[in-house]
């Protein structure tokens, strides 16, 4: 009896000790946190805006910038680049925290190796701490073929550069003569002689932003000043530069009067000699235009501009303004 009566109270014991814990639920897991949901931006900052959508030429290196809400370390993103169809470029990127570390940002450089329109793709593949993401941004990459005649983007993007470097040249998106002028004027503040066609340095060279009128007077307010050894003429307001001309000074036996002066009278239309909407600012020296008014020192001593550039130029002077005339 002894023996069994051990045995059944071991049972009992063990019965109780399930009912006891049968009676309290076990703790429930605690369910993965779920990733975050993000957001994707991406911005081509070096690539130009020409009819509302982004351009540029084949070979320039541009750069595809991105923004992730919010940084979460340790992601990456990979981009795909496509010309057309094809891709050309493939890279994984990692995602770096912005300050305040709110959001990430990432670059990646790359290049068209044609003409044509270029895809990007940015893409994030879901993880445990980040949500899945994806975003496109697309350029066009023009190629570099324009003359006279020529119209259409890649001749409005060497327009708008031209401008942005403070050349005159009406924006007719046409390479117009006004087109030719202008780029000759680049060239002559280039030091690369006078020629009116593009060729890849020139390209190159716009789009980078180089070349800069160095004004010798921004202390005379709004003036004129004569660059004899460039052949150009800047008009400026004290030291902003406002246009640039192509100009033919005074050929050696009646050469251009150098000094500082003051525009003294100014006669719109033609004169019986053919000078055009003149600005007198010595004796009978003046700038104005006339025909010709070649690529250079040609004239009895005036500072002559091609006929189309006069009129802004009479516009924009007035009695009283600075002359300032040097080699």
């Amino acid at each position: 009896m002894g023996v069994l009566a051990g045995r059944v109270s071991a049972v009992v014991a063990l019965v109780a000790a399930i009912l006891a814990v049968s009676a309290f639920p076990a703790a429930a897991a605690t369910p993965p946190a779920k990733p975050a949901q993000g957001a994707l931006r991406l911005t081509i900052p070096d690539a130009f805006v020409v009819g509302g959508h982004l351009v540029t030429v084949p070979g320039r290196v541009v750069h595809v910038d991105g923004v992730v809400r919010p940084y979460v370390p340790g992601q990456t993103v990979l981009v795909k680049a496509l010309l057309g169809s094809r891709q050309f470029k493939i890279k994984r990127v990692a995602i770096s925290p912005a300050p305040g570390a709110k959001s990430g940002r990432f670059s990646v450089a790359l290049s068209s190796p044609g003409a044509g329109q270029v895809t990007v793709q940015v893409g994030h593949t879901r993880t445990a701490t980040l949500s899945g993401l994806l975003a496109r941004r697309g350029f066009a990459a023009l190629a570099e073929q324009a003359g006279f005649g020529s119209r259409g983007p890649f001749v409005e993007l060497i327009q708008q550069r031209l401008a942005a470097l403070h050349f005159y040249i009406p924006q007719t998106g046409v390479y117009d003569s006004g087109t030719g002028l202008a780029i000759d004027a680049y060239h002559r503040l280039l030091h690369w002689g006078t020629y009116q066609t593009l060729d890849g340095r020139t390209v190159s060279y716009l789009l980078d932003g180089f070349g800069e009128f160095k004004l010798r007077f921004p202390s005379h307010g709004r003036h004129a000043e004569g660059n004899l050894s460039l052949q150009l003429l800047a008009l400026a307001d004290g030291s902003h530069v406002y246009q640039i001309y192509p100009i033919s000074s005074g050929k050696p036996s009646t050469p251009t009067i150098l000094g500082d002066f003051h525009v003294y009278s100014k006669v719109p239309g033609y004169l019986p000699d053919g000078m055009y909407f003149s600005n007198f600012f010595i004796s009978g020296y003046a700038i104005h235009g006339y025909n010709p008014a070649p690529d250079y020192p040609a004239s009895h001593g005036c500072m002559r501009v091609p006929i189309p550039d006069a009129l802004s130029i009479f516009d924009w002077l007035q009695i009283g303004n600075w002359v300032d005339v040097y080699y």
